[in-house]
């Protein structure tokens, strides 16, 4: 990340103070630190961190610090990153599909968990991980899926096996000498519980289907960010649905919990604040970030609403709010937000959108496009 080593109060004390040119991305470790705990605390089993949603170093070494002990990993780098950062967190390699040299990189790194989503990925993990390290035996997860709404975009669609088919799997892991354990992903940002009910239900339909007791039940990410000012994640009543639904479905046959957020834990810790380039005509709002730097998500997961405007002298704009198109900075048209944005009316050319909750899918999918995508990164107390 290049952090300084200036710890700023907050983003409004950098901006008055440096009026940057550059987006800022305003890291404040003490929420992410705080939101951590709140997961550990409150779901019922072991808290994994996705690590594809934000793999900057000073975030994994918080959540450590925080009490994470997992982490799910999707490639070799991430692999010998966390090994690195963090030597003896339980790595789960959740990415269903790999070459045979990611396998055995993974192999020489002793990871011990394991997807998969259909028999030609089973093949080839039968026939290259052993069923036990000396650290202890290797579990395979099969990864599922259903036709279940209520997320910003279905996981689904690329990865995941049907249950029948996942029940086949299941005997078969069991039958190769693997721990056998079941795994999904309700999809990114779900706010709505009843999603992860239906496939724990699912889950356990599987189980008994394959006449296999599954050692873990690994229940995704998905756990939602705070997007909209109106609308805080219930996370708490998640988890207590989550719980519940795994004893009603399971019974005596509860497998142990795993969950791997990644938006879940890391957004809320970062704010953005993207520069005002120009206001066309009174009209459009041009931004110096866009969709090819760190808002590339939002035509997805939908647009955000926690938004400040800073002008520069560090006041915050108060007036009335109009409706505004907002493009980004490069020649592409495509680099528009969803939608329009309201803004304060009396927004001016070299004021600071401060957006809120931008820790997930950000920095990390930045692609420098046109010759843009140069951020400045900052330490903070507080994020407000």
């Amino acid at each position: 990340m290049g952090l300084s080593k200036t710890i700023w109060s907050s983003p409004t004390e950098l901006l008055r103070t440096q009026t940057p040119d550059n987006p800022v991305m305003f890291f404040a470790p003490t929420v992410l630190q705080a939101t951590a705990r709140r997961f550990i605390a409150g779901f019922p089993g072991m808290v994994t961190y996705a690590v594809k949603s934000n793999p900057d170093e000073m975030v994994v070494q918080n959540l450590v610090a925080a009490g994470i002990r997992g982490f799910d990993v999707a490639s070799p780098a991430e692999i010998e990153m966390i090994r690195r950062l963090a030597p003896t967190a339980a790595l789960h390699y959740n990415n269903p599909v790999r070459g045979r040299a990611e396998i055995a990189a993974a192999v020489a790194a002793e990871v011990r968990s394991w997807s998969v989503d259909s028999a030609s990925e089973l093949a080839k993990l039968v026939a290259m991980v052993p069923v036990a390290f000396d650290a202890g035996p290797v579990e395979i997860s099969v990864r599922y899926k259903l036709p279940v709404p209520g997320a910003a975009y279905n996981f689904g669609a690329k990865f995941g096996a049907v249950p029948e088919r996942a029940a086949e799997l299941l005997a078969q892991v069991a039958a190769a000498g693997f721990l056998p354990s079941l795994t999904f992903h309700p999809g990114t940002q779900c706010t709505d519980a009843a999603a992860w009910q239906a496939y724990v239900q699912a889950g356990a339909d599987i189980c008994r289907a394959a006449g296999v007791r599954a050692h873990r039940l690994n229940v995704g990410g998905g756990f939602p960010s705070h997007r909209r000012a109106d609308i805080a994640p219930p996370l708490e009543q998640i988890f207590a649905r989550i719980d519940a639904a795994v004893s009603d479905a399971f019974g005596a046959d509860r497998p142990e919990l795993v969950c791997e957020p990644g938006r879940g834990l890391v957004a809320d810790a970062f704010s953005l604040a993207a520069r005002v380039k120009a206001v066309r005509d009174d009209a459009c709002v041009f931004l110096n970030d866009g969709l090819y730097g760190n808002l590339a998500e939002l035509p997805d997961v939908g647009p955000i609403d926690r938004i400040e405007v800073i002008a520069p002298d560090g006041q915050r704009r108060t007036g009335a709010p109009r409706a505004r198109t907002v493009f980004g900075p490069t020649c592409d048209s495509v680099d528009r937000l969803p939608g329009d944005l309201a803004l304060p009316g009396d927004l001016d050319e070299g004021d600071y959108l401060l957006i809120h909750g931008m820790g997930a899918y950000s920095t990390a999918t930045n692609t420098r496009f046109n010759g843009f995508g140069d951020v400045t990164h900052a330490t903070t107390l507080s994020l407000r």
